[in-house]
């Protein structure tokens, strides 16, 4: 019998790993331009951390962990709260007022596996700790917006406010004289959610439940003073960014920990609308899990989606990339290349070079599906006249190379190719 990869969990393959390498080496960049600095966190927490930050009465907590029971520790099913724990642990507000800080890595969740959603999932996560000021929501949201266009991608940005402790009282108040009227039309789910985290029940995808709540009171129409300023400002930075943007006051998000700004990048391009990056406030959330009083803020990127759209994007994933292949024919030749191979990739260079001793013909085959620019082509006769042929794929030119020792050869070819 076949051993194959779990229901949910995939193979990353060569041939489409180098999209994942350009998309995290972009990210990177434009992290470090915000001046962002990386942490890396463990995948096994303390499954009450997540209890405690993401609510119990959502479907991750309810449905979707992969939690070991007897050592009550959980698979992350989301960066924040792994990354919130560390920050408490390690007291980075003490090192640094206002923390900016990103991870990537995987996510896992047991849920239906469909297109773009995994069980096990890769996210690019970013958070800024200790700062309240609406400019941060809206440089935030712009710095997603930058990555998103840099890809080549088109996607919408929506948000939306959740009011704060002070509002949201009475929002829910009203909330709930809404939905009791419309209890019986409800999906099950929504029945429940009514009772127990009513908000999530604007965000069903049900149609029957999505059509029920269309009157449904705004959030956007019950903050305070304090959340209307915040979110004004908010606005206000997007549109002096020029980051443009929509109001959806059905977006509430599946995690308890949100206040104030929630926002969400769509795209239709994978079907049904597609979120492929989301996120908001979450001032209260350190404190609640026994760290200081400190604000904060952070969305995450769904990697697998954003692959899916520079995959159909694309007519051909790009290939593996070298600077130089070795095309040797015979066993001197074969002996001669080896080395300077090894020569070549130890001062930098990207080197591929058959060792099967296939004919020439094929190696070139194999070059061109590798994408090499230059191939070298050392031949015996050749070989005994201290020569050896150098041809550029692109514009088939060859120019002929005088071989000397190994460290020499090494910077002939340095020099030619890199020109």
């Amino acid at each position: 019998m076949n051993i194959k990869a779990l229901n949910g969990f995939k193979d990353i393959l060569p041939g489409e790993v180098e999209l994942w390498q350009r998309l995290e080496g972009l990210a990177r960049d434009i992290f470090a331009r915000f001046n962002f600095s990386e942490i890396r966190l463990p995948i096994l927490e303390k499954t009450d951390l997540f209890t405690r930050a993401i609510g119990e009465a959502t479907d991750i907590v309810e449905k979707e962990m992969y939690t070991f029971v007897d050592k009550q520790v959980t698979m992350r099913p989301e960066a924040t709260a792994s990354l919130l724990r560390a920050y408490i642990e390690h007291g980075l507000h003490v090192q640094k007022p206002v923390q900016r800080l990103f991870t990537i890595g995987p996510m896992f969740r047991h849920e239906r596996p469909q297109k773009g959603r995994l069980r096990q999932f890769h996210q690019m996560d970013v958070e800024v700790l200790g700062s309240t000021s609406p400019r941060i929501d809206a440089e935030m949201m712009a710095m997603g917006a930058m990555l998103l266009a840099e890809m080549g991608l088109s996607v919408s940005l929506e948000m939306n406010s959740l009011g704060c402790p002070v509002c949201r009282p009475g929002f829910r108040v009203s909330l709930l004289a809404f939905l009791d009227d419309r209890h019986q039309a409800l999906c099950d789910d929504c029945k429940r959610r009514s009772v127990t985290n009513p908000l999530r029940v604007l965000d069903c995808k049900n149609p029957r439940c999505r059509e029920q709540v269309l009157e449904a009171p705004s959030l956007l129409d019950h903050l305070c003073g304090d959340c209307a300023d915040h979110f004004s400002g908010v606005q206000k930075g997007l549109e002096q960014l020029g980051v443009r943007y929509s109001l959806n006051k059905f977006m509430v998000r599946g995690l308890d920990y949100y206040t104030r700004t929630t926002f969400e990048f769509i795209t239709g391009d994978l079907g049904a609308q597609a979120a492929v990056g989301a996120g908001g406030r979450y001032d209260g959330l350190i404190e609640q899990l026994g760290g200081p009083s400190v604000p904060g803020i952070g969305f995450a990127l769904g990697m697998e989606r954003l692959v899916l759209l520079l995959q159909q994007k694309e007519a051909e994933l790009p290939v593996s990339g070298v600077d130089l292949f070795v095309a040797a024919l015979g066993t001197q030749s074969t002996h001669f290349g080896f080395a300077l191979a090894h020569g070549l990739r130890t001062s930098g260079m990207r080197v591929a070079m058959d060792l099967e001793g296939r004919s020439l013909k094929g190696q070139m085959k194999l070059a061109g599906r590798l994408g090499a620019p230059h191939v070298l082509i050392l031949g015996e006769n050749e070989l005994a006249e201290g020569k050896a042929v150098l041809r550029n794929m692109a514009t088939q030119q060859q120019q002929e190379i005088v071989l000397q020792d190994e460290a020499a050869t090494v910077q002939i070819l340095i020099k030619i190719i890199s020109l």
